[in-house]
């Protein structure tokens, strides 16, 4: 067995934050109206994708009727919608659509995992939060031996691969680190670290994100990754 599968089904049977425990497993039952007839997955979303990936993709947390219905990242909701065409159309997934775990969709050179892995009432998970899933994000960095460049998809994001260095040490100030749509940092692991909004419907349906400003973004990881 990989150490992934090892540490993949211990983030499923997590329950170190009660607030969120309640939340997910809360939301699974109630459901929405368009999705009565599924059976939520209800529990914390493990990472996907290839695990010999240069690029990661780090997110903030599972949507409450998307991932958390799913159980696959960005799976099922706007913005998983408006990511998986952008990463097909830049070669790093094998088809634009994401429904659910068992609709063929694969990842070529690139790994997705977030900094929480349950859904957070409000999209908001509480310090004491990102801190247990810490220990998780830890192991599971550390076991990507070929990540090369990481994109952090929001603040919380961005803020967790920089905290993920300061805990290794490698890191004495997140000071001079600083989160702007398309910044772009050659971080102390030698890794880049790319920050891009994240594609949350606020983000898109506003035009604070466009697709073509996403495009770039995976654009620039490829050829990044390649070099």
């Amino acid at each position: 067995m990989s150490w992934l599968t090892i540490l993949n089904r211990e983030i499923v049977g997590c329950t170190r934050c009660p607030r969120l425990v309640a939340f997910r497993e809360g939301v699974a039952r109630e459901k929405r109206r368009a999705y009565r007839d599924w059976e939520y997955w209800g529990k914390p979303v493990p990472g996907f994708g290839d695990p010999r990936a240069r690029v990661l993709i780090m997110g903030l947390a599972p949507g409450a009727h998307g991932s958390n219905r799913t159980g696959r990242p960005f799976t099922g909701d706007a913005s998983g919608n408006f990511m998986y065409p952008v990463l097909y159309e830049t070669g790093f997934a094998n088809q634009p659509t994401a429904t659910d775990r068992d609709d063929g969709l694969k990842l070529k050179d690139l790994y997705i995992t977030a900094a929480v892995r349950c859904a957070p009432p409000d999209n908001k998970p509480l310090p004491q939060e990102l801190a247990e899933c810490s220990i998780f994000l830890d192991r599971e960095l550390a076991g990507l031996k070929e990540v090369k460049v990481v994109v952090a998809l929001g603040k919380i994001g961005f803020d967790a691969y920089l905290n993920y260095l300061k805990r290794r040490g490698l890191l004495p100030s997140r000071q001079p680190y600083l989160f702007k749509h398309g910044a772009h940092y050659q971080m102390p692991d030698g890794n880049v670290l790319l920050a891009s909004y994240h594609p949350s419907n606020q983000n898109t349906a506003t035009g604070k994100l466009t697709r073509e400003m996403f495009v770039k973004i995976f654009k620039q990881a490829a050829k990044l990754a390649d070099r």
